[in-house]
């Protein structure tokens, strides 16, 4: 096996073997909002559909809840997309649109709230409950 070794700010750091892996093509329709601004410029300002998943990551359903809404979004191929919000790390952002139980699902177009869906959900609702956003 080769070795490769990196030199960076006094540290070495070693690779063994050599991966590579290509990101170029892959998109998935979701992101972590970091903060207000993030929420605003990403969310807000979308001219497309944005669901805001507001969660906790102690949150027993909410953990339940992602891999079944990423597997819809997935099927959607970039006509919708997530954003995750952390409650704990941004909490004034929940309170300011109501969101009082997790795990929330709301919809924003065009800096409006149009759909909510709380709690947690099983895919043939979460498949019916987006197709219904898109028509809209």
């Amino acid at each position: 096996m080769n070795a490769i070794i990196l030199r960076n700010v006094g540290r070495t750091f070693s690779a063994l073997g050599k991966r590579t892996l290509a990101t170029s093509g892959l998109k998935t329709g979701s992101f972590k909002v970091q903060d207000d601004k993030d929420f605003v410029d990403k969310v807000e300002n979308s001219k497309e559909p944005v669901i805001v998943d507001f969660f906790a990551t102690w949150c027993g359903p909410c953990k339940a809840l992602e891999p079944r809404l990423e597997n819809v979004i997935a099927q959607r191929k970039g006509d919708i997309s997530v954003a995750k919000v952390d409650i704990d790390d941004l909490g004034e952002l929940a309170a300011k649109y109501e969101v009082s139980t997790i795990p929330a699902l709301v919809v924003f177009q065009n800096g409006k709230v149009k759909e909510r869906l709380v709690g947690l959900q099983d895919e043939d609702k979460l498949n019916l409950w987006i197709d219904n956003v898109l028509k809209k």
